[in-house]
């Protein structure tokens, strides 16, 4: 939430041509009744692209379904795994782990209302419930709804008494639980998240699962996208961060000129020289000329000179 939008996806998207990207969860009241162009649209160069929704009123569902088809996303995500109390309250995201019932209804709407595939994203368990069949009878009550692809967030929710920050961290991971359920559903898809940052770790995964779903990793350190590229879709040719930020400077002089705030572009660069020398000079120009609501498209024309004596410095480093 408030990190994969447009301009997040699209920067992304410049280190990765073959990761699939998710969308912040967006509520099915403001996908319906909300400013549409701003809640929903996208370009065409962040495809392949998947709307994740939260909700829990199946003909709102269904409607959602349909318009993320007729907008051109390429899959439809129901969030099953938030579980912080604002969305509690509005009865979506983990707390429907409590109603397989009413998940199954759900996702049998939003499958008979379009034509791309709709996904769910879950955890293992909530509260006291960390169990196998609970899990296992779950994800076969969704399948017999129309879900074919599963992405489990390999720790449970805790709805009460943790924030969702914590949620994030507590209680541990159990990884083993994601891979038994791909070994009881060979027929489904099973993507694993949570926790996953590197290569060899990713390359483990995809031993025992289809797909592995990264989240707050790629967030704080985009340029390791490059590195998936290179080593799990043996894509060569790969840009370097002087390149990716020329691009992107592109992208925000087209948008600057349709009334888009340079910060609102900015801020999700700030991770670009993560663990690299330059990293504090490109996080302090940031902070110093780009994050502000009135910075100007004249002071992002600038940073270059901090992007080139970074990567000055980081050959002579190596």
């Amino acid at each position: 939430m408030d990190c994969t939008d447009r301009h997040d996806r699209f920067f992304l998207r410049l280190m990765s041509k073959n990761v699939m990207l998710y969308s912040e969860m967006v509520a099915t009241k403001s996908a319906i009744y909300g400013d549409r162009k701003k809640i929903l649209s996208f370009s065409e160069e962040e495809k392949p692209l998947a709307l994740q929704v939260g909700g829990s009123d199946k003909k709102d569902l269904a409607e959602v379904a349909k318009i993320a088809e007729d907008m051109g996303y390429d899959e439809i995500n129901i969030n099953l795994g938030c579980p912080s109390k604002k969305v509690q309250k509005n009865m979506f995201g983990a707390c429907l782990m409590k109603e397989p019932d009413l998940v199954a209804e759900c996702i049998n709407s939003m499958v008979k209302s379009c034509n791309i595939p709709v996904t769910a994203k879950t955890r293992i368990g909530f509260d006291d419930t960390e169990d196998f069949n609970y899990l296992n009878n779950f994800i076969n009550k969704m399948k017999g709804a129309g879900t074919k692809t599963f992405i489990l967030h390999a720790r449970k929710a805790i709805l009460s008494g943790l924030t969702p920050k914590q949620n994030l961290n507590i209680p541990k991971l159990n990884y083993d639980m994601v891979y038994k359920i791909k070994k009881e559903n060979p027929d489904l898809e099973i993507i694993i998240n949570g926790g996953i940052s590197k290569i060899d770790e990713i390359n483990k995964h995809l031993n025992f699962c289809d797909g592995v779903m990264i989240g707050r990793s790629i967030y704080q350190n985009p340029y390791s996208l490059v590195e998936i590229e290179r080593e799990i879709f043996k894509t060569k040719n790969n840009p370097s961060r002087e390149q990716v930020a020329e691009k992107l400077l592109e992208y925000l002089d087209r948008e600057v000129k349709l009334g888009t705030k340079v910060n609102h572009i900015m801020r999700h660069t700030v991770g670009l020289y993560h663990g690299q020398i330059g990293s504090k000079e490109w996080k302090r120009y940031l902070s110093d000329n780009m994050m502000a609501r009135d910075s100007d498209f004249q002071k992002a024309k600038h940073i270059m000179t901090i992007v080139q004596n970074n990567e000055k410095a980081n050959q002579a480093g190596t």
